[in-house]
């Protein structure tokens, strides 16, 4: 995949009813590199990938893109959800297939790009399989093959582990550091785990309770191959993360269960 997009976030605000989720956040999002969202419950991390993403217009201020798409790209801003959201009554490459269908691709064309999104995701074996016959990690691998397959530009990801029992996700997320790796994309995480923030991110954005602020930008400058579970270094780093978020998540579960 060739092309890398930058995002600029300039003072972004927005609220709901009156409440005011985010306020005056402003962030870089370097091209090519993941950037994971974190912070306390109901700080507005959603909502900001959802206005990076253009599915919500912010009450005040811009995101502006940057850089070149990649080559064929049919989708420059692509959703990854925790929700896997697959057609029952279409194969593991019936799903992929969805995405190119309206699209000016030839047969031949879409036959190449699905065949080269399941190898990326491991899923070469499966393309006849039923959604009904995979694990949730594997449903999950599908969703993510989906998604490249537009080869876009920038992926954006809403806790797409979050729904997958312990070992899977642990699993998982070696699989999403070679795959993101292998792309270039430019991706955006959102994630309550902290330790898929270090094993994922190369800038990690801490949120403030709401109203979401970004209240530090953590840097991690070491490829993502290089990462393990038992990474001392990477451990160091998400106890800092955690005394960071720790008195703002006990106020945002007080704010939640009050109302």
């Amino acid at each position: 995949m060739t092309g890398s997009v930058a995002l600029s976030v300039d003072a972004v605000s927005h609220g709901y009813r009156g409440l005011r989720v985010l306020d005056t956040v402003s962030l870089e999002i370097p091209a090519g590199e993941v950037s994971v969202l974190v912070g306390p419950s109901g700080c507005g991390k959603s909502t900001l990938l959802g206005i990076l993403g253009g599915l919500i217009a912010p009450d005040a201020g811009s995101v502006r893109q940057s850089g070149l798409l990649p080559r064929d790209c049919l989708n420059p801003l692509t959703y990854v959800f925790q929700d896997f959201a697959l057609i029952p009554w279409r194969s593991v490459a019936g799903n992929v297939s969805l995405v190119l269908e309206d699209t000016a691709l030839s047969r031949a064309e879409r036959s190449d790009r699905i065949a080269e999104v399941l190898d990326l995701t491991g899923l070469s074996e499966f393309a006849g399989a039923w959604p009904r016959q995979l694990s949730g990690g594997m449903r999950q691998r599908v969703g993510i093959a989906r998604a490249l397959a537009v080869r876009p530009a920038v992926l954006l990801m809403d806790e797409p582990l979050s729904a997958l029992d312990a070992q899977t996700r642990e699993l998982l997320l070696d699989e999403f550091a070679e795959m993101i790796g292998r792309t270039g994309a430019t991706t955006i995480y959102v994630t309550h785990n902290l330790a898929e923030a270090t094993r994922l991110g190369q800038q990690i954005l801490v949120m403030g309770r709401r109203p979401g602020r970004i209240r530090e930008t953590i840097r991690i400058d070491r490829p993502l191959a290089s990462r393990t579970r038992d990474d001392a270094d990477l451990k160091k780093i998400e106890h800092r993360l955690w005394n960071l978020l720790r008195d703002d998540a006990a106020a945002a579960g007080q704010e939640l269960s009050h109302g």
